[in-house]
C-alpha cells in the first residue's frame, strides 16, 4: 500500500494519481474484503483533497477516479447503445417437472456427454452490461430490448462495489482481455428501498411498490448524484469477450471475484438435477435472510464449450433456465385494528396480526416476523369483509410490504369473530372525524391540537425536499415536543443553545422492545443550529412545499413558485387565478385559497418570513411569446431532436398552453418524440387524444 506523505505533493498529476490509487485500494478493502483500513473521517478528507485537485485540473481526472462514485453529472437524454452481444431473456418455470424436462433436453443435446450445472440466485433488479477496456470501466448499458439499451455509465459508476478499474493478481500480458464485458443485476438493497419510500412518503410523493421498480427508476435518474444517494448495488453473474477466456462458468465467477467484482457467494456447482432441486429447496426460505429481493434461481450449464454446443433459440439460451418461486402466503389471525393519524389528519387503519398459535410472536413470512399490515381505509376493510379474530391470508407485496389478500371464511363458524367498528373520533385527540364524499379517508380536523399532526408538520418541514434540516429527525422532534419547545415549524427558529443543551429522552422501539437514548450534547446542538441557519437559504419552492398546504406537493410548489414569484402574490391569488397555473386543478386551487384565508396561517407565514426564510423566487420567469396555444393542453413522451424537455415545457407555457402531468380526457395533444412511452401512447389512443410530432407542435406556433 502506498504511504501518504505528510505534506501534499507539489505536482498535481502525481498527487491525483497517488490519491486515486490509494482511495480505490481503501474502497476495495472495504467493499470486497469487509476491512476498514481508515476511518470514515480520514477517507473523506482524502476524497475531498482529490475532488479539489480534480476541479482545478479536470484534464487529469482518471476514468477510475473514486470521485465518480458520488455522481454529479446531469444527463438530459440517455444515448442508445447497441449491445456487442445480445442480452437474451431466460425461459422460466414455476414447477420441478419443467426442470426435469429441461435436463432431458440438455442430455439429448449433448448426446449423453457428462455435464454439470451452476446455480445462482435470481436477484430482482435490472440487467446491466458493463464494458471494460484495458481493465477500466468505459460504458454501462441497460438491457433495453435485448439488442440495444440506454447508456447509463454515469449512474452505474456511483455503485461503490463495482470496480472502476479491475485489480488482477497477475499484471502481465494476458491477465485479462483488452476488451471484455461483464453482466450483472443492478438492485436496490431492502434497507435503501425502505429509506427511500419513507423519504418519498414524507415528501407527499408516490412510493415504489417494490425494490425492483425503485432500482429501475434510480438507474435512469438524470442526476447521477441523486443515483448515488439511492444506495444502489450490483451482483455480477456473467463474463463475455470475443475470445474464449474461461473453460467454465465456475472459473469466470471465481476470477471476477478475484478481480474485485461483487459476485454473490450464494452460487453453487451441482453435479445433476437432483442437486439443483436440493439447492432450490434450500434457498426457498433461506433467501429471505438476504438484504435484497430475490424471485428465483438461475440454472446454467457450467462448461462454456457445452454452452456453445447447445446454442440458442431466437429468444433465449438452450443451456440455461430460471426457476421462479411463488410469493409466500401465510394464514394468520387478525387480533385487532389500530389507527394512525398522519400529518394531514388522515386516519390509516392498521391490522395487528398473529400466527395461528396466537402466541404473540406474529407471522414468520419471507424471513421476517410480520405483526402489522396497512388496511389503507374503511373501504378496504369493507371490501375484504374483515372481522376481528378472522383467519386472514397475508403475503408481502414484492416480498417486502405485508398486505392482507383475503380471509378464510370457512374458519368463521369455529371462531368467535367481531365486526370492526370504524371510529367516529380521533384516537389521538378525541375530535370528531370528518369524511368528504369524494375521498376514501377519514380525517381529524383538529390540525392545531392533534399531537401526531403537529409532529408530522414539523417532520415534513425538515424533509430533504423542503427545508432539508438533516440534523433533526423524528426522535429529536419528539423530544422537542415533549419539552414543549416546538409546536409548529416556526418555533424551530426560536431555539437557542441554552434551550437545547442537555435535553435527553429514552425511546423504546414498540416492535423490538429495545431502547435508545436521544440526547442533545454540544456537537448535536451546534449541528441543529447550523442546519436551521442553512435552511434560510432554501429556495422559495422548497419553503412553499415545507409549509405543508394540503395537495401542494414538491412539483406543485415548484409550479406555484415559478408562476407567482413570491408569497405575497400567491396569498393574494383567487381561485380563478390559481386555476390558470399549468397543472393546477380546482381541488388544489381551493386548498390554497382556504389555507391563506386563515389568519393563523398568515401569522405563521410572517413568523417564517421574520426568521429569514426565502419567500421570493430568483428564477427567470417564463416570457410570454404568444397566445397561439391558449385553451389547449399538452403532454409529451419520448425525446426530441430540436429541444430539451425543459425547453419544450417553457415553449408550451410561453405561448399560453397548459402542460398536464398525465394522459387524461382533458388532454388535447400528446407530442410524440423518439422512443415514446408505450403506456402513454396506448392510453392516448384509447381516449382519442390527438398525437402530434415535434414539427407539428412547432407549426402550431406559426
Amino acid at each position: 500500500m502506498t504511504k501518504l506523505p505528510n505534506e501534499p505533493m507539489h505536482n498535481p498529476a502525481d498527487r491525483i494519481t497517488e490519491l486515486t490509487d490509494l482511495l480505490n485500494y481503501f474502497n476495495h478493502r472495504y467493499y470486497q474484503d469487509s476491512v476498514s483500513e481508515v476511518s470514515d473521517y480520514e477517507f473523506d478528507i482524502l476524497l475531498q483533497e482529490l475532488t479539489d485537485l480534480e476541479s482545478r485540473h479536470p484534464d487529469l481526472r482518471r476514468d477510475d477516479s473514486p470521485t465518480l462514485r458520488v455522481g454529479g453529472s446531469i444527463t438530459k437524454n440517455f444515448a442508445t447503445v447497441y449491445h456487442r452481444y445480445p442480452m437474451l431473456s431466460l425461459g422460466n418455470t414455476y414447477n420441478e417437472q419443467d426442470l426435469r424436462d429441461f435436463d432431458e433436453r440438455v442430455r439429448k443435446g449433448l448426446y449423453g456427454e457428462a455435464y454439470e450445472y451452476v446455480c445462482e440466485l435470481k436477484f430482482d433488479g435490472i440487467s446491466l452490461s458493463m464494458t471494460y477496456e484495458n481493465g477500466v470501466l468505459k460504458r454501462a448499458v441497460t438491457r433495453g430490448d435485448g439488442t440495444r439499451g440506454d447508456d447509463i455509465t454515469g449512474n452505474v459508476r456511483t455503485i461503490k462495489t463495482l470496480p472502476l478499474k479491475i485489480r488482477s493478481e497477475e499484471q502481465g500480458a494476458g491477465a485479462f482481455p483488452a476488451v471484455f464485458e461483464v453482466r450483472g443485476e443492478g438492485f436496490m438493497p431492502i434497507s435503501s428501498f425502505e429509506k427511500l419510500n419513507k423519504d418519498l412518503e414524507a415528501a407527499d410523493e408516490p412510493t415504489y411498490a417494490n425494490p425492483r421498480n425503485a432500482a429501475s427508476g434510480a438507474f435512469k435518474l438524470q442526476d447521477s448524484a441523486e443515483s448515488a444517494r439511492r444506495g444502489l448495488d450490483c451482483y455480477l453473474y456473467a463474463f463475455m469477450s470475443d475470445e474464449v477466456f474461461f473453460e467454465t462458468h465456475e472459473q469466470s465467477l471465481l476470477t471476477l471475484k478475484q478481480w474485485g467484482f461483487n459476485v454473490s457467494p450464494s452460487w453453487r456447482k451441482c453435479a445433476d438435477m437432483d442437486e439443483v432441486l436440493a439447492y432450490i429447496h434450500e434457498w426457498e426460505t433461506k433467501r429471505h435472510t438476504l438484504p435484497l429481493a430475490t424471485d428465483g434461481i438461475v440454472i446454467k450449464i457450467n462448461s462454456i464449450a457445452q454452452q456453445r454446443e447447445l446454442g440458442f433459440t431466437a429468444k433465449s439460451p438452450r443451456w440455461a433456465i430460471a426457476f421462479k418461486y411463488k410469493a409466500e402466503n401465510k394464514a394468520g389471525v387478525l387480533k385487532s385494528v389500530s389507527y394512525q393519524v398522519g400529518r394531514t389528519g388522515a386516519l390509516t387503519p392498521v391490522a395487528n396480526l398473529d400466527n395461528l398459535n396466537e402466541d404473540g410472536k406474529g407471522l414468520q413470512l419471507s424471513g421476517t416476523r410480520v405483526k402489522r399490515a396497512s388496511l389503507h381505509n374503511a373501504n378496504e376493510i369493507e371490501r375484504l369483509d374483515l372481522r376481528i379474530n378472522d383467519v386472514v391470508f397475508v403475503e408481502k407485496g414484492g416480498e417486502i410490504i405485508p398486505k392482507i389478500t383475503g380471509i378464510d371464511a370457512e374458519q368463521r363458524p369455529e371462531r368467535l369473530t367481531f365486526s370492526i367498528t370504524y371510529p367516529t373520533r380521533c384516537p389521538e385527540c378525541g375530535t370528531e372525524l370528518v369524511r368528504k364524499e369524494t375521498e376514501a379517508n377519514h380525517y381529524c380536523p383538529n390540525e392545531r391540537g392533534c399531537p401526531p399532526q403537529l409532529r408530522g408538520k414539523v417532520e415534513h418541514f425538515i424533509h430533504r425536499k423542503a427545508l432539508n434540516i438533516d440534523s433533526l429527525g423524528e426522535g429529536k422532534i419528539e423530544l422537542l415536543f415533549d419539552k414543549n419547545l416546538v409546536q409548529t415549524p416556526a418555533d424551530l427558529y426560536d431555539l437557542t443553545y441554552e434551550k437545547l443543551f442537555g435535553l435527553e429522552k429514552v425511546i423504546t422501539d414498540e416492535e423490538t422492545g429495545k431502547t435508545k437514548k436521544i440526547g442533545f450534547k454540544e456537537k448535536t446542538v451546534e449541528n441543529i443550529l447550523k442546519g436551521l441557519e442553512q435552511s434560510k437559504l432554501a429556495p422559495f419552492k422548497q419553503v412553499l412545499f415545507g409549509i405543508g398546504i394540503r395537495f401542494v406537493g414538491a412539483t406543485v410548489a415548484e409550479k406555484l413558485a415559478a408562476y407567482f414569484r413570491n408569497i405575497d402574490a400567491l396569498m393574494a391569488a383567487d381561485y380563478a387565478s390559481l386555476c390558470n397555473v399549468p397543472e393546477i386543478g380546482g381541488k388544489i386551487a381551493q386548498s390554497v385559497v382556504d389555507y391563506f384565508a386563515d389568519a393563523e396561517n398568515r401569522n405563521y407565514i410572517e413568523r417564517l418570513r421574520a426568521a429569514g426564510l426565502q419567500f421570493e423566487t430568483d428564477t427567470i420567469p417564463v416570457v410570454a411569446e404568444s397566445n397561439a396555444l391558449e385553451g389547449k393542453s399538452f403532454l409529451y413522451t419520448g425525446t426530441f431532436a430540436g429541444m430539451t424537455r425543459e425547453e419544450l415545457e417553457a415553449k408550451i407555457e410561453a405561448n399560453g398552453g397548459k402542460l398536464l402531468s398525465g394522459v387524461s380526457a382533458k388532454l388535447n395533444y400528446l407530442i410524440v418524440g423518439e422512443k415514446p412511452g408505450a403506456s402513454k401512447l396506448d392510453k392516448a389512443n384509447r381516449l382519442n387524444v390527438k398525437l402530434i410530432s415535434e414539427e407539428e407542435f412547432l407549426g402550431m406556433l406559426g
